[in-house]
């Protein structure tokens, strides 16, 4: 018998005993199941970093200076107020300005995916980045656009890399871009060039930058930008501890409604399948029948998913697992960020119907969503029944994973 169909038939029996019994029993089934699936202190998921570096990257984090055209900066789509994120079901890179849907009115470059949140990016065992899983170092060896040219070891380091050269994102996409477009080795060496020598001749950035990284400012290089960037990243959104590691390790309480969104989560509803681990994430790519708003990656309202890094079929419409911390305050969710309400994602996993009116779709989207059901139909939660109370709790339960970044951040320059 599975574990989580053992979980669900303990979950009913624990029902039947005397209310305190059966709390206290309910209590200890829960922190054994979130144990048995993977859950840790949350100190123990943290990678040391130099305190200098976290100030100077947090400078470059903030400055509209690290894009080509001065357009955009880290925090302009990774905003305190969204859960580092930026609210949007698409992100909008360069041309765009503001938070929230007054980006979305003044117009921009769009990007077909929902901005990633970065709770709990480049911890120990977190080493797959973006929805497709681009930059991968899960297997030992380190994958990514740079195709063995990588400038680091340090899949973090190499993930930093790659917004500042993406066509959109934080380049323009213009006429004077495009000998850019081909999004190259050799043509973002070219931009990294150019950005080096720009922060180099802005004190501001560069003498804190140059001071971490033990050089002078003359010989500092893009990969210096990036280190610090990362090491930003590290220590501003490093998994915190949460209500749940406080009720796992310090014998803390829940609600009761909050403790049955627990043993749900682990048991009937089958979350822990996939949304396990350190991070609430397997690491693994799964497919989830999410409506497809925007043109998508593919275009034409298409998103293969990892599909575009492997080439193989049956990666299509696979997306990395996402990890949950904070997943109240990312809305909107999925890929292409179609889903407001936190209780419609948790639908999407077993019941994708009831998010479709297929009467509105024409046949070639209703023949895109009979594809990404087919290959839904073999991953390890489909065709469940939730009632609108279990959802409820799952809400409930996944609110105890919240917690704060360390430090604010703005757009500057």
């Amino acid at each position: 018998m599975r574990y989580a169909t053992r979980l669900a038939v303990i979950a009913f029996l624990l029902s039947t005993l005397p209310s305190s019994a059966g709390q206290e029993l309910r209590e200890v089934v829960l922190r054994k199941s979130a144990l048995k699936s993977g859950l840790i202190p949350a100190v123990e998921t943290r990678v040391a970093v130099d305190a200098q570096m976290v100030t100077a990257g947090r400078l470059l984090f903030q400055s509209r200076s690290l894009s080509l055209d001065k357009q955009i900066a880290c925090a302009s789509c990774h905003v305190d107020r969204f859960g580092s994120a930026d609210g949007l079901p698409n992100a909008f890179g360069t041309e765009a300005s503001g938070q929230g849907l007054a980006r979305m009115i003044g117009g921009g470059d769009i990007i077909p995916r929902n901005t990633l949140a970065f709770w709990g990016r480049g911890g120990k065992q977190f080493n797959i980045f973006f929805w497709d899983g681009k930059v991968d170092a899960s297997s030992g060896t380190l994958h990514s656009q740079f195709a063995g040219k990588e400038p680091s070891d340090d899949a973090l380091v190499v993930a930093v890399h790659l917004p500042p050269v993406e066509i959109g994102e934080m380049v323009m996409d213009s006429p004077a871009n495009n000998a850019l477009e081909t999004e190259s080795v050799s043509t973002a060496k070219q931009v990294y060039a150019i950005l080096i020598e720009r922060i180099r001749a802005m004190p501001e950035l560069s003498g804190p930058l140059a001071q971490a990284a033990g050089k002078p400012v003359r010989a500092l290089t893009f990969s210096d930008i990036a280190e610090a960037i990362a090491s930003f990243i590290r220590e501003n959104f490093a998994v915190r501890s949460t209500r749940f590691h406080d009720f796992v390790f310090n014998d803390g309480e829940l609600s009761a409604q909050e403790l049955a969104g627990g043993l749900l989560f682990y048991g009937k509803a089958g979350c822990s399948g996939c949304h396990n681990g350190p991070y609430f994430s397997d690491m693994d790519f799964h497919a989830i029948p999410f409506p497809q708003v925007g043109f998508g990656k593919n275009g034409f309202g298409v998103d293969y998913g990892r599909f575009n890094v492997t080439m193989d079929p049956d990666d299509r419409y696979k997306f990395r697992t996402p990890p949950l911390y904070n997943v109240t305050k990312t809305a909107p969710y999925s890929h292409s960020g179609s889903l407001y309400k936190l209780g419609d994602a948790i639908r999407a996993h077993v019941d994708p119907l009831a998010l479709y009116d297929p009467g509105s779709m024409t046949d070639i989207e209703r023949t895109e969503f009979y594809a990404r059901l087919k290959t839904w139909s073999g991953e390890p939660i489909n065709a469940l029944h939730l009632a609108e109370d279990e959802v409820a709790a799952l809400e409930a339960f996944l609110a105890t994973l919240e917690y704060d970044s360390l430090l604010s951040t703005i757009e500057t320059d």
